[in-house]
């Protein structure tokens, strides 16, 4: 297959956006989108015109109300080789205020998955590096390729980490790790990060996004307010102390307890059988 060619998924219906593809795919009563990095030539680099179709994929994924899934991807052989620095040469007279804006505005942009409700997935199929390692980190799980190299080396380029590393990776990893990737900038392969915490998964390169998609699929058959109540108790790392924790599983299941979907869900494992929830 060409580094060109686009995903090939059957029953999706798929828009071409400029550096992007969006995938929907039917899952039981909704739907688990794929959203494709689609800039193979340069390792899927971003590029503002990737930047502002990303952004209108997010707001677009926010309004669907039948979502239940997102797998994050990238086209070719790479994730996402992170933000494309040619602007940087291009205005070498722009100040730091003027930087600090725009850099402000670049991450918000990136990192606006996470406002989305229901679990994201980092299909991991390559190279993951600085920011591009960032949003996958930032995804909720991720599946990472036993070939790919996941990086942030910021310092070896003389820039200091961006797109909220020094927060996601020690989120994911602890800070002695972090401080080992960030400082030396040094590289891993997919069984190493999954020892080290930067995915939960590993599979062989063509087996990635398929791996991703079946985690969608489990996802997809859940109980819809059930998952996303679960989902965002889980998001930044998670509760602050116990008591939160408690507060908020007071309330998240007292709100499930009241829905259709339990009595479904009990009655189903009564009858040893799929459950059909219906997201009430």
């Amino acid at each position: 297959m060409s580094e060109q060619t686009p995903l090939s998924l059957p029953g999706a219906q798929t828009t071409e956006l400029p550096d992007l593809a969006l995938h929907l795919l039917p899952q039981g009563t909704g739907e688990v989108a794929v959203v494709e990095l689609a800039l193979p030539q340069k390792r899927n680099a971003m590029s503002e015109e990737m930047t502002d179709s990303w952004a209108r994929v997010v707001r677009q994924l926010a309004e669907h109300r039948a979502l239940r899934a997102v797998v994050v991807t990238g086209r070719g052989s790479a994730f996402c080789a992170g933000g494309q620095l040619d602007w940087i040469v291009a205005e070498p007279d722009a100040s730091a205020t003027d930087l600090r804006e725009r850099m402000a505005r670049f991450y918000a942009t990136w990192l606006s998955l996470g406002q989305l409700e229901v679990p994201t997935i980092a299909a991991v199929n390559g190279h993951a590096i600085g920011a591009g390692l960032a949003v996958a980190l930032a995804c909720d799980l991720r599946v990472v390729s036993s070939q790919a190299t996941l990086a942030m080396p910021f310092t070896h380029l003389g820039l200091h980490p961006g797109m909220a590393s020094t927060w996601l990776l020690p989120q994911a990893v602890g800070l002695p790790v972090a401080r080992d990737l960030l400082l030396t900038g040094r590289r891993v392969k997919g069984h190493e990060a999954v020892g080290l915490g930067l995915a939960s998964r590993v599979a062989e390169p063509g087996d990635v996004l398929p791996e991703a998609l079946d985690m969608a699929r489990a996802v997809a058959s859940t109980a819809p307010q059930a998952e996303r109540l679960t989902t965002v108790a889980l998001r930044d790392g998670g509760h602050r102390s116990l008591a939160d924790a408690l507060q908020w599983e007071a309330l998240a299941q007292g709100v499930t307890l009241t829905t259709a979907d339990l009595a479904e869900g009990i009655a189903a494992a009564a009858e040893r059988r799929a459950p059909e929830f219906t997201g009430r």
